[in-house]
Formats: C-alpha cells, structure tokens, sequence
C-alpha cells in the first residue's frame, strides 16, 4: 500500500530554465540560514585567501561539515578565493585548495590570474570561476578565460541588461549576476582607496569602505555630503527579463551580513524566481526591512545612472533590521521516500530514495504475532522519525505481512542503519588528484629604460622627450596628438556596447604605427594582438599583478613587460622575476567609477566645465584632496592625494631590481612636468608630502 505523506516538503519543484540562487555565508550560521531559505549554491570563504578576511569564514573542519550539509540538500559550495596572492603563500593556498576539493568543494571564486594557472595546473579537474575582482566586463574577457580553466564568469556590476545578455549569448562560460546586495562605487579590482591611503587593501579582502565616507569639493571641508556611498542593488523588479537572459547563476552579496539577512533576502528571491514574477511592492518592503541605504537602485542595470543611486543607512533603515525575527535553525528538510517489506521470516528491508540516490538497509526477522501484530500505524510512526536529520518523510510504500511482529527498537535501528548509508553516500565527494606543478619561471629580465605616461601631448616636454625612453598617450589623444609619440594606453574598461567603438579608434591608431600598447585588461588582448600584431604589450597595474606566477601568466601571454601593483613593498617586488616595471612617480589611480561623482561634487551646472578643464577635486574630512579626471568618454578616475615619490630613492629601486621605471603624469603642467624629470636627475629630497614605496 501507499501511505499518504507524513511531511510536507518545503523543496520546491522548480522550473529547469531557472537559473541557480547563489547565496552569501561568512559564517556557519548564515550558511544554514541560505540553504533554509532555499538558495541552490552557496559562497563562502575559508580561513584566508578571500575578499571578506574580516567576517567569521570557516574552519577547515567547519567547511568540511558545511559541504557535507549542502550535499546532502542538493546545494553546491564555492569557495572564494579572491583576493591578490603573494608568493610566500602560494604553497599554503594550494594546500588549502586541496583540503578543499577534498572536503567537496564544488568550484573556486578566483580573481589572482597567476593563482588561477597553479590551481588549474595542480587540480585540473576542479571548475574555476572568475571573480567580478577579476574586472571582466566584455565577452573577449571571458572568452580568454576558458583555456586556463575557468567554467563561469562574474562580470562587473555595472554592466547593463543589454551587456549582460550580449556576454551571455557571446562567451562559452556561464554567466553569474550579482542581482541584490551592497555596490562598490568602484569597478571591483580597480580600486586602491583604501590600501594607498588607509593602509587596507581591498584586493587582500580589508577593505576599510572609505566609500562610505563624507567628501566635499576643492576649497570645502567635508561635512555630510556622500558622493560616493551607493544604494544598495536589488534586481527584484527585474526578475523575469533576468530568467530570460539566460544568465546561469543570481548572486546574492552579504558574506559580512546576518544569517537574518541572507535566510530573509534568500526567501524572497526564491518566492520570486519559482513564481516566475518581479517583485511587487510588498516584496519590496520586506526586502528594504531586511537592509536598505534608504531604498535600493537598479541604475546600472536600467542605464538610468545618476543622483538617484546615492544612498546612507538611516536610523529608520537599522531599526527595520534590527526587528527582523532571528535564525534558529534549518527546518527546510529534504524529502526522502521509503519502501519498506516486512514478511514472515525474512529480514525487514528498508529502501530510501533521495533524488537519484537509493540505499537498502536490512534488519531483524519479523515473527509470528500471538498478539498485537504490527500495523500499518506504528510502522509509519517508526519510520517517519527522522528528528534531527536533514531528512523528512514524502512518501511509504509499505509491504506488511499480516500477523507479523517486529519490537519498536528494531524498527527504529533498521531506519537508523538506513538513514546513516543515505548520508555517507550522499557525503561522498570526486577523488582528487593533485599533478606536480612546474616552477614559475621568468625568461625575459626587465629592460632599464624610463616610461612617460601623459594625459595629454602639452606635458610632454622637450626635457620629457629627451629624457624618456618611451612616450605614452591615452588611446584617443594618441590619435588626435601622438606626434612622436612611441604609444598609447587603453581605457580601464571597455563594455561589449562600446567595443565596436574603441575597434575603430584602435584602426586610427594603427595608421600613426604605435610601438607600444599598454593594456589594462583581459579583454583587450585579443583585439590588440589582431589588430597590432608588432607592438610591444605593456600589463598596466590595473592586472594586481603581485607574485611569480602571474608573472609568468603574461610573459607566457606574449607582453614585453609588466607593471606591477603599487601595493607591493619593495621586498615583494626584488622577489618577482621577469620584465618587471613599476610606477615610480605620479598620483596613482584609486577609483575607476562609472557614476560622475563630479556632479555629486560641483552639481550639474558646473560640473562638465570643471570636468573638461581637469580641475574637479575631492576633499575629505581630513582636508587631503583627491583629483577626479575623466577617462575616456565618460568615466571619472579619481587620483591619489599624494603622489608616488621616489627620486631620491634609486639606489633602493635599484636593489630591488627596479630597472623599468614608469611616471603617470595626470594634472600636472608642463613645467611641473620638468621638475619632476629634474627632481629625479638630481635625485632630490621631497619638499611635499608623497607616498613612497613600502620598505
């Protein structure tokens, strides 16, 4: 016979077509929290090596428990590993990664490329998935991608829902979307604001959000003014034109948010997605109850950017959160059926099918009943008592002889025994097999030469002419004023809408024959290396190259060199081998925003004016000024208030193998402009505050 169920399932039947909820656990308890609220993957980070170092992560032992937990409900883990790598750690990044892949991790969050090429080479069979850290904001980024290992891409956060489903239908990885949670005001990975002026180096997952602080414009003092704090994202209005963009994974951000957050916000988007509905109003209260900057915006999304999108958490905003009802504990349960035989004289058996695993448990010998023979009732109340486990009852097809008796205790030993085989082989993860790696190798050695790099052709010089070796322009100024000048540099980013764009701009260039092009991103190779197949290739810094391996990433990419990140000390640097350069002057790029915070600054009347003259500054509460230029067509860079300094330190660049120098010439005037060249032939002492490069 059938018996009807004893519980009712909270596991949805879900469309096939939807995409997987990816939610957010910084913590054992926000973990529990995503798979009650019905996530279908969750991210997490283990001890170190992640962009959220300061929230609780896991333990080995914790991530091994995790995993088994999520398994067992059909829900996958990825491990971040997301954040720049130095050499001395590479060893112990492996080792975690292969506890990991152990412990059935099913991919890796990586943004470091050189970190990617050793774990892809020492466990080739685990996915990788490359972290919005990684800055790939167009379908040749990805594309790039595949070869190394990579299985799934997550693109920039600004990108548009045009972009969006233009990289989806144009890259062989899978697409993730961030679709709710806190926005960085800056492209993530490009932004050095808080490691260059507060010590914490967002790439290295300390992030001190100086974002979120007050800052006024050149000539005020900062007071409440906060150009750069933005509302948090939320997509829930979006829903159904997001399934059919045929993204494969909605991320939810909030590793350093409550297990209240993540359970709330995991729900709602689960209600969302299985009803196969944007969210309406009501929808929406709850979401902002859960966490709000006073509301939430879809601007990037909509491509509606603008003052609309600026958001500070209110005392009405932490009050709504702060009477969210608390997690207790999981009470989603996974649904098994049972068919149970219990015949004179044979053992009991016992089979469980949970999903597409099936488990047989054999137990005592039912016996003749002088009395009180077992019935259809107790037998289901026995194996309906899974208590603590994941598991509940859905449904029991029982074969009962009739006036057979079986004691209590048996019946429950044998669904014991069958329950503990369903959890070990649900628990079983891939073998794992870890290949010797090669050593990273350099072949080429820096070459001494010194690198100008100018906004504009008026700051180069005849001094600057003659005293570097090479001469670099912005991409559209090269072609408008690139008169000997030897190259240009590509813009930061570069969205799919815009790529045809800058093809043209490039085809301009190449009649004026660069011999240099520095490229700031992955995406970028492949149109260069087609289109100017005799150039030198720089890697700008904005790579966050800082280790061996990444070194030889690029060498092995086919660049003439590499400049490596400004957060590295110059014991970092002499340690890395290779066509190392690095910036040894000028005020290096904090912020590489999508959102005009000059107009936030000087308000729109004014703002193009000051923007177009490269005069517009941000100051903050400290009175230090920041310079914002514009890059490109539209977006603002926002510069170091002090500038890189180290003319009277050459023998130091010199013992740490320093031989390839650049100087980034921004606001400078021209004769500024000479006195650095002769500040640094002269090997002169500051006069101003500067920032060295760490000892």
């Amino acid at each position: 016979m059938i018996c009807s169920p004893l519980v009712t399932s909270d596991v949805k039947m879900k469309n096939k077509n939807l995409p997987e909820l990816l939610s957010p656990a910084g913590s054992l308890e926000a973990f529990m929290a995503a798979i009650d609220g019905g996530a279908d993957a969750i991210y997490m980070g283990g001890a170190f090596f992640n962009a959220r170092i300061n929230a609780k992560n896991f333990s080995p032992d914790e991530m091994l428990y995790a995993v088994r937990m999520a398994h067992t409900y059909g829900v996958k883990v990825y491990q971040t590993v997301n954040t720049m790598i130095y050499d001395k750690e590479m060893r112990d990044l492996l080792c975690e990664a292969e506890h990991s892949a152990k412990a059935g991790i099913d991919a890796f969050i990586v943004s470091d490329l050189g970190a990617a090429s050793l774990l892809h080479a020492y466990l080739p069979e685990m996915p990788l998935h490359a972290s919005t850290q990684m800055s790939i904001h167009n379908a040749e980024g990805a594309k790039l991608l595949q070869k190394y290992g990579f299985t799934r891409v997550v693109p920039a956060r600004e990108l548009s829902a045009q972009d969006i489903s233009y990289m989806v239908e144009n890259n062989p990885l899978e697409v993730e979307m961030f679709i709710h949670g806190a926005l960085c005001v800056s492209h993530s990975g490009q932004c050095l604001f808080s490691s260059l002026v507060g010590g914490r180096s967002g790439n290295r997952g300390l992030c001190a959000q100086p974002c979120r602080l007050p800052y006024s414009c050149g000539g005020q003092k900062a007071v409440d003014k906060y150009p750069l704090s933005l509302k948090d994202l939320s997509l829930a209005s979006h829903v159904t034109d997001i399934i059919d963009s045929g993204v494969a994974s909605l991320k939810i951000e909030g590793r350093m948010k409550s297990p209240e957050y993540v359970k709330g916000v995991t729900s709602i988007w689960r209600r969302l997605l299985d009803e196969g509905r944007n969210a309406d109003k009501e929808d929406m209260r709850e979401l902002s109850e859960l966490f709000s900057r006073g509301g939430f915006t879809d601007s990037y999304y909509t491509r509606t950017i603008g003052r609309g999108m600026l958001g500070v958490r209110s005392d009405e905003d932490k009050k709504a959160s702060r009477e969210i009802e608390k997690f207790k504990k999981i009470e989603r349960k996974v649904p098994v059926d049972m068919h149970a035989e219990f015949f004179l004289g044979k053992p009991a058996r016992l089979t469980v099918i949970c999903k597409d695993k099936q488990v047989c448990a054999l137990g005592g010998v039912p016996e003749a009943a002088i009395n009180a023979p077992l019935d259809e009732q107790s037998v289901k109340k026995s194996l309906s008592k899974l208590g603590d486990t994941f598991f509940a009852l859905n449904k029991l097809d029982l074969t009962l002889d009739s006036d057979v008796i079986m004691p209590i205790s048996a019946l429950n030993a044998l669904r014991r025994d069958a329950i503990a085989r369903l959890t070990e082989l649900m628990d079983q993860n891939p073998e794992v097999n870890p290949q010797e790696i090669p050593e990273s190798v350099t072949q080429k050695r820096p070459i001494r030469r010194n690198v100008g790099r100018f906004i504009s052709a008026s700051q180069i010089t005849d001094k600057a002419r003659e005293f570097f070796d090479v001469t670099i322009l912005p991409l559209d100024k090269f072609i408008s004023e690139g008169e000997g000048v030897d190259g240009f540099y590509m813009p930061t980013v570069i969205f799919d809408s815009e790529y045809d764009g800058i093809k043209g701009l490039i085809a301009r260039a190449v009649e004026k024959r660069p011999q240099f092009v520095v490229i700031s991103n992955v995406g970028q190779i492949s149109v260069i290396k087609e289109m100017l197949p005799d150039a030198k290739l720089i890697a700008d810094f904005r790579f966050n190259i800082g280790n061996q391996s990444s070194a030889c990433f690029f060498e092995h990419l086919g660049f003439d060199s590499f400049v490596l990140s400004p957060e590295l000390s110059l014991p970092q640097i002499r340690d890395i081998g290779g066509a190392k350069s690095a910036i040894v002057y000028g005020g290096i790029p904090l912020m590489t925003l999508e959102k005009c915070v000059i107009k936030e600054l000087y308000g729109d009347r004014s703002s193009c004016d000051i923007c177009r003259g490269g005069k517009a500054e941000m100051v903050d509460r400290r009175g230090f000024v920041f310079p914002v230029i514009r890059e490109f067509s539209h977006r603002n860079v926002v510069l170091n208030s002090l500038p890189t300094y180290m003319s009277d330190r050459q023998d130091e660049l010199e013992a740490a193998g320093i031989l390839d120098r650049h100087f980034l010439f921004t606001i400078e005037s021209s004769s500024e402009v000479d006195k650095v060249i002769s500040d640094y032939q002269e090997k002169n002492i500051p006069t101003q505050k500067v920032r060295r490069i760490a000892k």
